[in-house]
C-alpha cells in the first residue's frame, strides 16, 4: 500500500461533496493523498479497524462480516464514488465489518477531525451524510429480510437488477454488463456458491443471462423482475 502521487482529487465528482467551497475542497485533498490497494488487500479488518471516512476513487471494495462458524455476510460492493468506514462522529460503526479491494482500487481517508472541521459544520452536508448512513441501514435489513424470508431465486433476480441499475450500458446493445463472479455474488445473497451458480445456470439457460469470466450480461429485465416479485 503506497501514496499514488496522482495529481487529481478524490473528491471531485462525489455527490456528497458538491457543497464544499473550493478552499475545503483543496484542504480536503491536502489531507487525504490517494493510497493503492492490490486486489485482495484489506482496507480495514476487526484485528486492524481504523476511525476514518474512506472515499473509493478507482477499483471496487468488498465490504463484509464473517460470522462466528467461519461464514461470510457482503454488505455491499461498492463502486468509484463510494462513501466509507468506521466514523462514530456520523453514526457510522464498522467495528464487526472488513473492507477488502476486490480489484485494484485507489482510496482517499479523511481522519475524524477532517470529518468534524469540513463536514459536520456544514449542515447541508451533515443532512447528507445523515442520509447516506440511513440507506445503508435500510438496503442492509432489506437484505436481511429478504435471506429470511424469500427463496434464492427472487434474492438473485432482484440482486442482479440493482446491479444492474448502476451499470454501464453495453454501445451495442441495451443490455447491461455487472462485474461480478459467482463466489460474490454468493456473498452478496448469503447462500453457497454451489446453490448460486445452479441458479445463474438456470437463468441463463431461460435466456434472462449471459456469463462470462466475472461478468453477468443482464438481457431480460423484465423477466427478472417477474421472479423478483415471487415469494416461495
Amino acid at each position: 500500500m503506497a501514496e499514488t502521487g496522482e495529481p487529481f482529487s478524490c473528491l471531485n465528482a462525489v455527490e456528497l461533496f458538491v457543497d464544499l467551497s473550493a478552499r475545503d475542497l483543496a484542504a480536503l485533498d491536502r489531507a487525504s493523498p490517494p493510497k493503492r490497494f492490490g486486489s485482495g488487500e484489506l482496507v480495514f479488518s476487526q484485528s486492524q479497524p481504523v476511525s476514518a471516512l474512506f472515499i473509493l476513487k478507482e477499483g471496487r471494495i468488498r465490504i463484509f462480516r464473517v460470522a462466528e462458524d467461519g461464514k461470510t455476510l457482503t454488505i455491499a460492493i461498492l463502486e468509484p464514488g463510494a462513501v466509507f468506514g468506521e466514523m462514530l462522529l456520523v453514526g457510522q460503526q464498522m467495528y464487526d465489518n472488513y473492507a477488502e479491494a476486490i480489484e485494484d482500487s485507489v482510496i482517499c481517508q479523511l481522519s475524524a477531525a477532517d470529518v468534524e472541521e469540513h463536514f459536520l459544520s456544514n449542515p447541508k452536508i451533515a443532512v447528507k451524510i445523515s442520509r447516506l448512513l440511513g440507506e445503508q441501514v435500510a438496503r442492509l435489513e432489506e437484505r436481511l429480510t429478504d435471506m429470511a424470508l424469500r427463496p434464492l431465486t427472487a434474492r438473485t433476480a432482484s440482486t442482479l437488477l440493482k446491479l444492474a441499475d448502476t451499470a454501464p450500458r453495453s454501445r451495442f446493445s441495451h443490455a447491461r454488463a455487472v462485474k461480478l463472479t459467482h463466489e460474490q455474488l454468493a456473498g452478496l445473497l448469503g447462500a453457497t456458491r454451489e446453490a448460486t451458480s445452479k441458479t445463474m445456470a438456470d437463468f441463463a439457460a431461460r435466456g434472462l443471462i449471459r456469463q462470462g469470466r466475472g461478468r453477468i450480461t443482464i438481457d431480460d429485465v423484465d423477466g427478472l423482475r417477474r421472479i423478483s416479485r415471487t415469494t416461495f
